[in-house]
């Protein structure tokens, strides 16, 4: 491989490994909660969907973007009354947010575009040169010829640490994580908290699923995350709760997704279905590797109630 295939092959990479990286950051927050969410893929999904309908009614991909993280916002609300006021089980209530996501989806997208019609094309992210530094060698085309969400995912991963590690409101998010009634005898809102972070999350993994439809693509298609919600649930375990280990997971995925597009291209006689599944078993066979040898949020997938004192 040369240079410059390497140079494609990473920039690839940054780009497939953006909207897991949104989603994971999300995900992070409600992980140091202690609230399980697997509705991530439904998250994503809703938030593909709002982000090619925000960019097809106004032109405008930001607004799309925008729309997105809303669509994303009312879809994790759903997980935070189920979670933390009903007190429901949390994988369940996930999964069934997913299956409830496709099938609206589904129906918003033949309500808008007409059953059986062709998705319109609408207006997509473009790569943004940054001033000085995109026409730097090797360098130059991997990090700074990017689609702007691209910038805004890495600069979210230093600005989700520090929230995280060196605010109030992120030692109360750990606190609640591991012990919620201590949490709570120390005057910390656990409710508050626990919404605030399924906020976070909704609008982070919205806005992954809007990079997918108006970022990657210019399009929307039914199940069009295709199980990057759960990727990206992954990636928060992989990744230890830590915004610096998600990172590298993301990047892990998103480099074995930009292996099987090049993989798809070099006319091996084996049908393409075998290539799309590279980034899911690299995902199963890194969590093996990985779970067991971490420690979770010690209230991951409680429920908390006050009356149970």
């Amino acid at each position: 491989m040369d240079l410059n295939n390497l140079a494609g092959f990473l920039a690839a990479t940054f780009r497939m490994a953006t909207p897991i990286l949104l989603a994971s950051l999300g995900g992070v927050f409600t992980a140091r909660v202690g609230i399980i969410n697997f509705a991530l893929e439904g998250i994503m999904l809703v938030g593909a969907f709002m982000g090619v309908y925000g960019s097809y009614v106004t032109g405008n991909p930001w607004i799309g973007a925008l729309m997105g993280s809303l669509g994303g916002l009312a879809v994790a609300l759903i997980l935070g009354y189920m979670s933390i006021t009903v007190k429901a089980d949390q994988v369940v209530a996930g999964t069934g947010i997913n299956i409830l996501s496709i099938g609206l989806t589904s129906y918003l997208l033949n309500v808008v575009f007409g059953i059986g019609a062709k998705p319109s094309a609408v207006a997509a992210f473009q790569e943004w040169a940054v001033p000085g530094l995109s026409n730097l060698p090797f360098v130059g085309p991997v990090l700074f010829r990017q689609i702007p969400l691209v910038y805004v995912a890495l600069l979210l991963v230093p600005l989700t640490w520090y929230i995280i590690y060196k605010t109030p409101f992120g030692l109360s998010m750990r606190a609640i994580g591991e012990h919620p009634r201590a949490a709570d005898s120390l005057g910390i809102n656990v409710y508050r908290v626990r919404y605030l972070a399924v906020i976070i999350s909704g609008i982070l993994g919205g806005l992954g699923g809007a990079f997918l439809s108006i970022g990657q693509l210019s399009v929307f298609m039914e199940k069009l995350t295709s199980g990057r919600g759960y990727v990206a649930w992954s990636t928060v375990t992989v990744g230890k709760w830590n915004p610096l280990g998600i990172m590298g997971a993301s990047f892990l995925f998103g480099a074995a997704d930009a292996l099987q597009l090049r993989l798809q291209t070099l006319g091996f006689k084996i049908p393409y279905q075998f290539f799309l599944m590279l980034p899911y078993i690299l995902t199963i066979l890194v969590l093996a590797g990985v779970v067991g040898r971490t420690v979770p949020p010690a209230s991951m997938g409680k429920p908390y109630g006050k009356e149970g004192r």
